[in-house]
Order: C-alpha cells, then structure tokens, then sequence
C-alpha cells in the first residue's frame, strides 16, 4: 500500500542585515534550507560585520499524495522554490518565529495572502527537487477532464409556477392581482 505522506526534516537558514531605513533595524531574509538536518534553535553558521546567518528552525517538510498537481505546478517553475512561512512573535529573541516549510505554491499563496505571516521562496536544493519528482512520479494521477452537457429536454413547453397563482385567466399571468381579487368572502 502506498504511503499516504512523507515527512522530511528540513532546517530553514534565515540571514539578519541591517536594515536601510530607520524604521527597520534589521532585515530578516529566508535564505537556504538544509535537507535532513538535525534540531536547531538560532544556532549562529556564519557571521560577515553585521550579517549573520542563523540555522534558526527545523521544521517538516510534509508531502501529501493528494497534492501532486501542486508540487508538479511548483516544478514547472524556472527555479522550483519552498515556501518559508514564519511569523513575529514576542516569544521568540529575534521576534521572528518559523511556521511551516512547503513545496506547494497553492499552500504558500494561502499563507501570504492572510497577511499575517511573512512567506520567502528558497531554492530547492537538487536533492529535494529529486525527492519530489519521485514522490510525484509514484503518487500522482491525472483527472480525466469530464465535459459537462446540456440536459437536452424541454422544459419551455412546461409553464408550472409562472405568474402568480391569485390570478385566474389564462390571458395574462404576468401581470398584479387588482385588490379587488385579493379580498377573501
């Protein structure tokens, strides 16, 4: 029986810069992911002046068998991308907190467009763009497009519910009921 999902652990590398405006001190930048990796929580990896580069997060990297058009839509790109989703948060020290790591652009687009999280694109590495082309070669299905026909009986020569049902003649079923006809003996 095949898999329903596939998990892979994935440490998402974000990159601090000082910011250029002084309405923002620093600049926060997804910039890498490292496939397999083990727990981290803002372990420093690289420091050049003021840049620093943090393993700051491992979070899952879930694949579904029923989202296969979605990561084959994410393929087709020119450079195939995961979505970092992360927040701010007061919890964490540098007030950005990663949520969720994606390769699905349909998923990504949901995060971005409740305007509470901040979504960045990383580069698949190889390796992971080789993990879901295998899982997409296993898992996915092309639905059958169905057109859909007309109901080809008639239902003009049928004249129930027209008018309205106050109105006794025939003639004109259209038109209002007068208050003389409405009146109840």
């Amino acid at each position: 029986m095949k898999e329903k999902s596939l998990s892979l652990p994935l440490g998402i590398v974000l990159r601090k810069s000082p910011g250029v405006t002084r309405w923002a001190k620093w600049v926060w930048r997804a910039v890498a992911v490292l496939p397999g990796a083990g727990p981290a929580n803002w372990r420093e990896l690289r420091c050049e002046g003021e840049t620093v580069e943090y393993h700051a997060a491992t979070v899952p990297l879930e694949l579904y068998r029923t989202d296969t058009e979605a990561y084959l839509t994410e393929l087709s790109t020119k450079t195939p991308s995961i979505y970092v989703v992360m927040r701010e948060s007061a919890e964490v020290e540098s007030g950005l907190e990663v949520v969720l790591a994606t390769a699905s652009p349909f998923d990504g687009q949901d995060y971005a467009d409740n305007g509470e999280d901040i979504v960045e694109l990383v580069p698949m590495t190889p390796a992971l763009i080789a993990l879901v082309r295998g899982w997409i070669d296993e898992h996915h299905q092309e639905e059958e497009f169905i057109k859909r026909r007309r109901n080809k009986s008639h239902v003009d020569q049928k004249e129930d519910g027209i008018g309205d049902a106050r109105i006794r003649q025939v003639a004109d079923v259209y038109r209002a009921p007068s208050a003389k006809s409405e009146t109840i003996h």
